[in-house]
């Protein structure tokens, strides 16, 4: 196994490996990189520019303008997703849909299960009427954006937060461990799993990155795709021709 992986999740993987090797698995699941430290291979930009994404010293560099995202080749199922990412700039603004359409709406964004990233400053460079926003929305917020529904492990509204801030700041690199199996999705953080939602609408989509106005790196993005469940055409975000 990779040196990224942190007890917890490194404990998680192992038992659904093991798991598969003794129901005699046709295949036993793999890491796969998402991102190959060369090049955008496997991406698909759907509404940001050439200049937005490119690769320097093996990062994955997101300039984040104009506002919008890039999308994965295939759509994805059940899996396990392993990103490191950092801000660079105070306040930042980006994250990553799990289970999207890839097609921008009304706020350049898709309909998809988005996992919040931001800055810790965003708080304070968003303070409107003397209120500044909770803590909490900053530190891997999980909900259902483009109006995906989806129920709350740890309701503010409809968004899930997370029970422990352990996000850092600026040029700091953060640690997500992601879980997506049959609608529900657990989060953790740096380490520890601090999040969760279920009973989401789609089951089965394409993975977007975001881009939101600010700069953020990404690095270490692997997927390992678990066995399909029982997902219906309405479970599944529509293709893109």
């Amino acid at each position: 196994m990779t040196t990224f992986m942190r007890p917890q999740f490194f404990l998680l993987c192992t038992s659904l490996i093991f798991f598969f090797n003794q129901t005699q698995s046709a295949e036993i699941p793999k890491w796969v990189d998402l991102f190959n430290g060369k090049d955008l291979t496997g991406w698909i930009d759907v509404n940001t520019s050439p200049d937005t994404w490119y690769v320097k010293d093996g990062i994955l560099i997101c300039k984040g303008k104009p506002i919008g995202v890039m999308r994965s080749e295939k759509q994805y199922e059940n899996f396990l997703l392993h990103v490191e990412w950092r801000h660079m700039e105070p306040g930042g603004n980006s994250g990553i849909f799990a289970w999207s359409d890839a097609k921008p709406f009304g706020n350049r964004l898709p309909k998809g299960l988005e996992i919040q990233m931001l800055e810790l400053d965003w708080i304070k460079l968003h303070t409107r009427k003397g209120k500044t926003p909770p803590i909490a929305y900053v530190h891997g917020e999980l909900f259902g954006a483009g109006g995906l529904k989806a129920k709350p492990d740890n309701p503010r509204g409809s968004r899930s937060k997370s029970l422990e801030n352990r996000c850092k700041g600026k040029g700091e690199w953060n640690t997500y461990d992601v879980v997506c199996v049959d609608g529900v999705v657990k989060l953790s953080v740096n380490g520890k799993f601090v999040n969760g939602i279920s009973h989401v609408e789609w089951k089965k989509g394409y993975l977007c990155l975001e881009s939101e106005g600010a700069e953020i790196h990404f690095r270490n993005l692997k997927i390992m795709e678990l066995p399909p469940g029982i997902t219906s055409k309405e479970q599944t975000a529509p293709l893109v021709k």
